[in-house]
């Protein structure tokens, strides 16, 4: 038996039984700004300081995290447009507290009853109207509310419609949203004349007012008649005569649309458990694959930014995301084999790790052929004082989606179907993956990597809150504040600000953020030498809006990501 297998349950023992040590930690920080909070009877955490506020004040009127979450995903969908949304869909991870199973809301988007498999194989880009997928946003957030919700529907929905309605402040991090949305987009005149200044004619500018009467009176829809509202009548009506522009979905499909309740992804490490999302979401799978991998490994003694452990926690993600390639999908069309969470198989792929060299990305491909040859999101964190927690991870997919704005509706759509694999039998090195499970079909969930998770105690009470947006690097920079705290003992504040990589398969190469090159040439130097290719994006990755609720007092702490505008509320 190799010797990391040995020290796994010592390993597991140390960092359980030195949790409440490292807890001081949290004590010592300084409440420098309102990206950090901290409470005793709830915590809201976003990317959009309004959002978060609608949120906290469902807490305050007694509401649960459920409550809260619905209030600042509808906020979000006014103030945060990027990526805040009424015409996307995403995935809800709910642990109801102690003594509850964890269950997942899945709003994913599906493809048209129009859409064919080979429907993007062709040269060229394809139309954004073709990319739009059938919005699950309003009907998950219904169905989590049928499941869980504790205050009328309407009280959650109308402080959205009131933002839309009155208008709200632009603050420098929308200003700065918006003018980059709207200098690429010329061709879409509704995005312009809803979203720009002016009709896009001037930039947006800090303290400047953003009015949106049209998302209003959808909004208003939807706050006095739940899913019909958007599904059904005047909105359903709104968007298949916008989709008559070069678009697939019709009435019918919008009708049919189901949100689905889901089991979780269940891991542990270090006696910790994870639950994380299902297919279509890949991220639940993935991360519990890699934490079993790097369970085999003394990481901690290490060192976080060792060139030893950045080595494992790489080669950990390489395998993990080339099972994502090979595996899977949407578990209604595809059968998922579950031994990709299994401690044993972790152990067999943490045997094959050389902890000398770096694996080639292409030695792993056996069956798959390889040819030669953006993404925006949202995360919020939500915990109450009962013990309910909400990670909630929802998308348009790339920034602003389509661009497409429905006309009279004034919300803008997504372009998810572009998340599935484009060309049948193409995968190539520059990452483009064309394994079946994800090929396009009628109804069928394209795959996601938002990965929404909740760690609880060994004893089930609910610790980590966490997630992020990021397109493809969504999982890896969730497993680095997984691990940050769990392994490297790190406070929540100094999990969520430290340095991230990401490593997909393919491309074969490491991307590390810029501070990762200033605070640790020498291990990036080292890994180099082990055979990897190390390269250094200008932009930050992922955007981690996290909780963490301290064991032993229960008091909660709230980290918005500097990364991005974000604030924590709480109380």
């Amino acid at each position: 038996m190799p010797w990391f297998v040995s020290c796994r349950k010592i390993l597991s023992l140390v960092c359980v039984s030195t949790w409440l040590i490292s807890s001081n930690l949290v004590a010592q920080q300084p409440q420098s700004d309102e990206r950090r909070r901290t409470g005793h009877q709830g915590m809201v955490v976003a990317v959009c300081p309004l959002a978060a506020d609608a949120g906290l004040q469902a807490l305050k009127r007694r509401g649960n995290a459920v409550d809260a979450a619905i209030a600042t995903a509808f906020a979000l969908a006014v103030t945060w447009p990027e990526a805040g949304n009424i015409g996307g869909g995403g995935f809800m991870l709910v642990h109801a507290g102690k003594g509850n199973q964890p269950v997942v809301v899945d709003y994913r988007e599906t493809a048209p009853a129009a859409a064919t498999e080979n429907m993007f194989a062709g040269k060229g880009e394809p139309s954004q109207y073709r990319l739009v997928g059938v919005p699950g946003t309003v009907a998950g957030l219904v169905l989590a509310h049928e499941k869980f919700g504790s205050l009328p529907w309407r009280e959650l929905v109308m402080p959205a419609v009131q933002l839309a309605e009155g208008g709200f402040t632009v603050d420098e991090a929308l200003a700065d949203s918006l003018n980059g949305g709207l200098r690429s987009s010329n061709d879409f005149a509704e995005f312009r004349r809803v979203y720009g200044k002016n009709g896009g004619r001037d930039p947006w500018q800090a303290g400047d007012r953003l009015m949106l009467p049209e998302l209003a009176k959808t909004l208003q829809r939807i706050a006095d008649d739940g899913a019909a509202g958007f599904y059904q009548a005047t909105t359903s009506e709104l968007i298949a005569a916008e989709m008559t522009r070069g678009g697939l979905i019709t009435k019918d499909d919008l009708q049919k649309y189901r949100a689905r309740l889901r089991q979780p992804i269940h891991g542990t490490f270090r006696g910790f458990h994870v639950y994380g999302p299902p297919p279509p979401s890949s991220g639940g799978i993935a991360l519990v694959e890699m934490l079993n991998v790097l369970e085999n490994f003394p990481l901690q003694r290490q060192g976080r930014y060792s060139a030893a452990s950045l080595h494992l926690i790489v080669e950990a993600m390489r395998r993990a995301y080339y099972d994502r390639a090979r595996y899977l999908g949407d578990s209604d069309f595809v059968e998922i084999s579950m031994h990709l969470t299994s401690k044993d198989y972790a152990r067999q792929l943490a045997a094959q790790i050389d902890r000398e060299r770096a694996t080639s990305s292409r030695t792993l491909a056996h069956e798959i052929p390889i040819l030669e040859e953006s993404p925006q999101t949202t995360h919020f964190s939500v915990v109450d004082g009962q013990g309910m927690a909400v990670s909630n991870t929802y998308t348009l997919e790339e920034s602003f989606g389509s661009r497409i704005v429905v006309r009279g509706g004034g919300f803008l759509l997504n372009n998810e179907m572009g998340d599935f694999n484009p060309r049948p039998g193409v995968t190539n090195e520059k990452g483009q993956i064309g394994t079946s499970p994800n090929l396009v079909a009628p109804g069928k969930r394209m795959l996601s990597s938002m990965t929404p998770v909740i760690i609880t105690t060994p004893h089930g009470e609910p610790l980590l809150v966490t997630g992020s947006p990021g397109g493809r690097t969504i999982i890896n920079t969730v497993a680095c504040v997984v691990l940050n705290v769990l392994e490297f003992q790190m406070s929540p504040a100094e999990a969520v600000a430290s340095p991230r990589l990401h490593h997909a398969w393919f491309p074969d190469r490491i991307q590390a953020e810029p501070a990762l090159f200033k605070d640790h040439p020498e291990s990036l130097e080292r890994l180099r030498q082990m055979g990897h290719t190390v390269h250094s994006p200008p932009a930050r990755q992922g955007d981690a809006h996290t909780i963490w609720i301290e064991p032993k007092t229960g008091e909660i702490h709230g980290v918005a990501d500097s990364r991005r505008s974000g604030a924590a509320r709480g109380y």
